[in-house]
């Protein structure tokens, strides 16, 4: 009896010490080290005795005490950044970094407006559409592709239409055709259960797209400033005719079955 009271207890002191231990231990994925920071040290973040400075218009000044570099930080009325941390000894710069950063961000805005991404557009038609309604869905694609987007051209059956595929197939070759001068082939047309799929490509990337839209634009505002009651005239026009081309082409894309 003694012998099992004593082993007992240190069962369950020993128990008592892992629960503690355990408890002292922060939880998994918890941040350990304080939140890391992803922009360079500056200045009095800098904790190293020596960095390999450079000046302010990228000359080599080399290897000097920290001390030395902030005075000359201070000097010439600029930031010491550190510009390679894992560099022994840190590389540091001298700079504005206000200014560096304000740069860096437009640069990187300029980088996002020039990125060009791959959309693909997809139109829907039936293989007995209506001549107008033809030419509308076709204008669509016809600026899908001039803006340099691919296209899927979805033809869906119907019923009875679905013993008759060669309709769908004659339809494609024809919008095909129709576009050949601004765009190819890509995806042969194929059979996908009651549809039939077809993918056209651009003849233009999108970045050349982007770029004839971006100089079209900055034409129209030379043209203003230089007619400015000309301009005003036309604007009047082009809100006219976009009012009239929402009307035709917001039943079109509505009605994507027709």
């Amino acid at each position: 009896m003694i012998r099992r009271g004593i082993f007992c207890s240190s069962v369950r002191l020993g128990l008592k010490k892992r629960h503690t231990r355990l408890s002292a231990r922060p939880p998994c994925g918890a941040n350990r080290g304080g939140s890391i920071s992803a922009e360079p040290r500056i200045n009095d973040r800098i904790r190293v005795p020596e960095v390999r400075l450079v000046g302010p218009s990228g000359e080599q000044v080399g290897i000097v005490p920290l001390a030395k570099a902030l005075e000359l930080a201070q000097e010439y009325d600029l930031d010491l950044v550190e510009v390679a941390a894992n560099a022994r000894p840190p590389v540091c710069k001298l700079m504005d970094y206000g200014k560096f950063k304000y740069e860096s961000a437009m640069k990187a805005r300029e980088a996002r407006k020039n990125q060009a991404h791959t959309v693909i557009k997809e139109m829907k038609l039936r293989p007995k559409i209506d001549p107008h309604d033809y030419d509308t869905k076709k204008g669509h694609v016809v600026r899908f592709l001039k803006q340099g987007d691919k296209v899927k051209i979805t033809i869906m059956f119907r019923g009875r239409e679905q013993s008759r595929p060669e309709l769908g197939y004659r339809l494609l070759q024809r919008l095909a055709e129709d576009v050949q001068d601004l765009g190819f082939i890509e995806s042969n047309p194929k059979q996908d259960g009651r549809n039939m799929i077809m993918v056209l490509g651009p003849h233009k990337k999108k970045t050349e797209a982007m770029a004839e839209a971006r100089q079209a634009q900055e034409a129209r505002k030379a043209d203003a400033k230089a007619n400015p009651g000309k301009s005003q005239n036309a604007a009047e026009d082009d809100h006219v005719e976009d009012e009239t081309e929402v009307e035709v082409e917001a039943p079109a894309e509505a009605s994507a079955d027709a």
